[in-house]
């Protein structure tokens, strides 16, 4: 990861639990567990490698690649043959037989008087290949390794199954803390970037904040010549990282991938995305979003309002992905034919329209983030509304809660055009639909990328006020 912009935070925390074992040397348990999810290609193993070569202690990095229990032993045994740990010939001395003599064995390697650092990678695929797995992590926990001065970090990218790992009911639940690793937000990539607030935002929906796909901009560069650079190389990071993520995700379910692209080419309600998914039967759609859903690659939203709606919507939460979806993944022949210059021109027709979308959960996540301040107050809800015919469309309500509210704060409409303000036209529109929906004189706030020039707002947000909102965190 370059420079780790944006990870000081994650790395302070990974060494204070270092810290924590080195103080409990001599103690019956000085051992600690953190387990660190989050989606692929988002860093987390670089995090964890710059923290094991920062700690300069004994270590040793494994990870798991979905093979048989045979083969990922062994690759266990390669892995330590290539640590720092002080006694690791004895592992290849003495090859194990199974996974619970492995980690027993492990165990009796790591030093009784200083910390040692020992790193799982993708833990998912062990969990999903090996037998028991998780009693057996969990035994090896509490007869062995947590008895040592030993930090075991458990890292997975399948977000449901490391939510498991620790959940209540199952065999490791309390015995590790979570470290949950986001891709770098808004401010990082302008800060990793040298760009301004609006094109960090412009930045951070191309690249989703991944490090890997951050790291082949060049710093002050524009959108355009980045695009062009990445769509002339068949094997940058824009082009691979999604069909590498989502061929790990979903190696045998061609529904669910189908359904994915019918929601990233810009479908969001159920019969739509049936037509588009080429998936008819209401059973198998369902199958899908669910299984979409809870590997948190896709949002089921419904309207944030006083009164309950049952028409819920999807999108890509990722928004590289999303528009990786949209404008890269259908059209990868022709770049891999060279002609990436038809997909820059296509992506710079359908740009602004895209973006005027895609942009709306992350401005109001911005939103949701900087309140409160002056003039608005603190809202633990920051959604939208729309009606079934669409004949209402609220970009931004503020509520006490969600979907259904209590209370609601204010109201507001996004317009994130470069050289289009907010105008009375536009107030105009969002005064209709509060009019159409509550008695109630809500508060009217406009988020706007090219200025506002509508009079009787309560609020105003440009680039330059929502990028701090991911400063202060």
């Amino acid at each position: 990861m370059v420079d780790f912009v944006g990870r000081e935070r994650e790395l302070a925390a990974l060494d204070g639990l270092l810290r924590a074992v080195e103080a409990q040397v001599g103690s019956s348990r000085p051992g600690r567990c953190l387990l660190v999810r989050g989606r692929r290609r988002i860093g987390k193993s670089s995090l964890v490698e710059e923290f094991v070569d920062r700690a300069d202690v004994p270590a040793v990095f494994f990870t798991a690649a979905g093979a048989s229990a045979d083969v990922e032993l062994e690759a266990l045994r390669e892995a330590v043959a290539a640590s720092t740990l002080p006694e690791r010939t004895v592992f290849a001395d003495s090859v194990p037989g199974n996974w619970s003599a492995a980690l027993r064995q492990l165990a009796g390697l790591l030093p009784d008087d200083r910390p040692s650092i020992v790193v799982i990678d993708e833990v998912p695929y062990l969990m999903d290949r090996v037998d028991a797995f998780e009693g057996v992590l969990q035994r090896a926990w509490d007869r062995e390794l947590s008895r040592r001065p030993v930090l075991l970090v458990l890292i997975g990218s399948d977000l449901s199954m490391m939510e498991a790992l620790g959940s209540y009911g199952r065999p490791f639940h309390q015995r590790g803390q979570e470290m949950v690793l986001g891709p770098l937000n808004p401010a990082e990539v302008g800060q990793m970037l040298r760009l301004g607030p609006a094109e960090a935002f412009d930045a951070a929906l191309v690249t989703g904040g991944l490090p890997l796909i951050c790291a082949a901009w060049p710093a002050g560069g524009d959108l355009w010549s980045f695009l062009a650079a990445e769509l002339a190389n068949p094997v940058s990071a824009l082009l691979v990282s999604a069909e590498r993520s989502l061929a790990a995700e979903f190696p045998g379910s061609a529904n669910a991938r189908d359904v994915l692209s019918a929601i990233g080419s810009g479908e969001s309600a159920f019969t739509n995305i049936a037509r588009a998914a080429g998936v008819m039967a209401h059973t198998s759609l369902t199958r899908s979003l669910e299984l979409l859903v809870s590997k948190r690659i896709v949002a089921a939203e419904l309207p944030v309002w006083t009164i309950r709606s049952k028409e819920r919507r999807y999108r890509v939460t990722d928004p590289y992905l999303r528009f990786w979806l949209r404008f890269i993944g259908p059209y990868l022949p022709e770049i891999e034919r060279r002609r990436g210059d038809l997909t820059l021109a296509r992506i710079r027709d359908g740009w602004t329209s895209w973006r005027g979308r895609a942009v709306e959960p992350l401005l109001r996540d911005s939103l949701a983030r900087l309140l409160p301040d002056q003039t608005l107050p603190a809202a633990p809800a920051v959604g939208s509304y729309w009606n079934r015919p669409n004949t209402i469309q609220i970009d931004i309500v503020a509520a006490d809660r969600e979907p259904v509210a209590k209370e609601l704060y204010f109201l507001g409409s996004i317009k994130w055009l470069e050289r289009s303000a907010f105008d009375h036209h536009d107030l105009a529109v969002l005064q209709k639909y509060r009019a159409a929906l509550t008695d109630e004189p809500l508060p009217l706030v406009a988020v706007s990328r090219g200025g506002v020039t509508a009079t009787g707002l309560t609020a105003i947000y440009g680039p330059a006020e929502l990028i701090t909102a991911w400063q202060t965190t």
